[in-house]
């Protein structure tokens, strides 16, 4: 942050902040110590108490799914950027998270309706350009709107955890303008559940966007948007270039996996089991894989977990049939794996064993998505607690 903040482009004048996501406290932080006086005033969103910056205000915000903090994050965001003078300046900092931290819905749709619709797309397991396809068009601050409603120049700071580091979905891209479209919305709703399992106020609304009532959001070449910049500065490469680092540090044999792990959990893991297996097979030992990206989960049972814990569970079965030892470990760089207080898990030759000896299976445990419970019994979770900032999930794989 400090590097890309004294490469910041303008004319050195007056600025105000708005930082929102996991990482917005430490990114604010960074600003306020580096660019000192020219910061005005301004905003930290973030999903946990923070000391103030300087003279940034708090606003405690909630993730998953957006709260009552979210949606006053986001009008406060909003009626920062609408006042800053046109001959100052706008600093936008976005980290993972965002999307759910700055919530401001269309003025036909309560805070409710968004909740609602976000809860059917993740448990449906939409991936992250599905959900934010449809955040974008339930919202007046997404979609390149908080950067439309501001008259000054504004440059925004973005630490990505999507896989592709695309601006316009990261965080829902509240500075970039929006290529997706109603109708691409609809379609997300047709895809995940179907038009009845969504609130019938989202339904009317995204339909009345397709059918020219509501204005699209800002779309590249809007005026709006002229005097608006933005740059990513880090992303999941940056997590396991650390993480390969320590292992050589360590001395093990590194091989950085750069093809991003996605897809369902359960599919992903004993995938790239197999693929880091494989890959690492002439590799001295004693060998280390590192890989990132995002998974999702298609919820249907009672249980609960996250992508990481599921990842790791659907692996273990692979590495159980291993002739060597061998550990995998998925975590969230957040520090929070779904809807628990685990970063992710650990799994190894011995844990189909040990789930066995306590009446447990892997595709048990998987299908009434129960991994949390699973590994806590086991005491392999994966407990850092939450780490201030999101770049994705990163897994690393040690073979003996």
């Amino acid at each position: 942050m400090r590097e890309a903040l004294a490469a910041l482009p303008g004319s050195g004048s007056a600025l105000w902040v708005i930082a929102a996501g996991k990482a917005a406290a430490a990114m604010a932080d960074a600003a306020v110590q580096v660019l000192g006086d020219r910061v005005q005033g301004g905003l930290v969103v973030s999903p946990a108490p923070a000391p103030a910056s300087g003279s940034l205000e708090v606003i405690v915000g909630q993730h998953p799914q957006p709260g009552p903090g979210s949606e006053r994050g986001g009008r406060r965001a909003l009626a920062i950027a609408e006042a800053v003078p046109e001959h100052a300046e706008l600093l936008v900092l976005v980290s993972g998270g965002a999307s759910s931290l700055l919530a401001v819905p269309a003025d036909d749709l309560t805070l409710d309706d968004k909740r609602a619709a976000t809860g059917v797309l993740l448990r449906a397991g939409a991936d992250i350009y599905a959900l934010n396809t449809v955040r974008k068009h339930l919202s007046v601050i997404k979609g390149g709107r908080l950067a439309a409603a501001c008259r000054a120049r504004s440059h925004t700071l973005v630490l990505s955890d999507v896989v592709g580091d695309d601006l316009s979905f990261i965080a829902s891209g509240p500075t970039v303008a929006d290529p997706s479209t109603y109708a691409d919305a609809l379609r997300v709703l047709d895809e995940f559940g179907g038009r009845n399992a969504y609130p019938p106020r989202v339904v009317a609304h995204i339909v009345a966007g397709v059918q020219g009532q509501i204005p699209e959001s800002p779309k590249a070449g809007d005026p709006r948007l002229l005097l608006a910049d933005t740059r990513l500065v880090g992303g999941r490469h940056d997590a396991m270039r650390g993480a390969a680092g320590e292992a050589a540090r360590l001395g093990y044999a590194v091989r950085v996996v750069d093809e991003p792990v996605v897809g369902e959990a359960r599919d992903a893991g004993p995938s790239f089991a197999r693929q880091a297996i494989e890959a690492a097979a002439n590799d001295r030992r004693p060998a280390c894989v590192v890989a990132s990206g995002e998974t999702t989960v298609r919820v249907k049972g009672t249980g609960i977990g996250g992508r990481n814990q599921e990842l790791a569970l659907a692996a273990a079965e692979v590495i159980a049939r291993a002739r060597s030892s061998m550990v995998l470990a998925s975590i969230g760089t957040d520090g929070i794996d779904g809807p628990t207080d685990a970063a992710g898990a650990i799994v190894d030759n011995s844990t189909v064993d040990r789930l066995a000896a306590v009446g447990l299976s892997v595709r048990g445990v998987l299908d009434d998505n129960n991994s949390y419970a699973c590994f806590d019994r086991l005491g392999d979770l994966v407990r850092t607690g939450p780490s201030g900032t999101n770049v994705g999930d990163l897994q690393v794989f040690l073979l003996a």
